[in-house]
């Protein structure tokens, strides 16, 4: 396959769209696309959520849903938590460089989904922060199928 292929569109199960919308461009910098009923549409840049109500069939789903947004840089993780915080975001856990070599935080929206920002540092660290080259085995395990 050659073409591009596009970024993922997670589905937020939230209990109300509009008031889920309103938190999300308010307080975590999206812009609300459309729906506010049963689904509706939030964007930043070229991240997408759905946004599907309890009462829709395509709200139905287990919380928390947890959404991994990788940036650029430690700097740009410590941004985006100051500027989240600063709108009134609820932050779960403040940035830090974690034993796993990912810089990270954790916020949440109204109805306890999780939004993990990270940045993986581990490919700066002079010896690829303990992870093993494991080329070698994904290739066996492909050759094997």
């Amino acid at each position: 396959m050659s073409e591009p292929f596009p970024g993922a569109v997670p589905q937020m199960p939230v209990s109300d769209v509009k008031r889920a919308a309103l938190y999300y461009e308010k307080c975590l910098g999206f812009h609300w696309d459309w729906g506010t009923q049963d689904i509706g549409q939030v964007s930043r840049e070229n991240c997408r959520l759905f946004l599907t109500s309890d009462a829709s069939d395509e709200g139905a789903g287990t919380r928390p849903v947890v959404i991994w947004i990788n940036l650029n840089s430690k700097a740009e993780v410590d941004g985006l938590h100051e500027a989240w915080r600063n709108s009134g975001a609820r932050i779960v856990d403040a940035p830090q460089s974690k034993p796993w070599n990912l810089h990270e935080f954790t916020a949440a929206d109204l109805d306890g989904n999780l939004l993990r920002v990270f940045y993986d540092f581990a490919w700066e660290l002079p010896d690829r922060g303990g992870r093993v080259d494991d080329t070698a085995e994904r290739d066996a395990a492909r050759a094997k199928t």
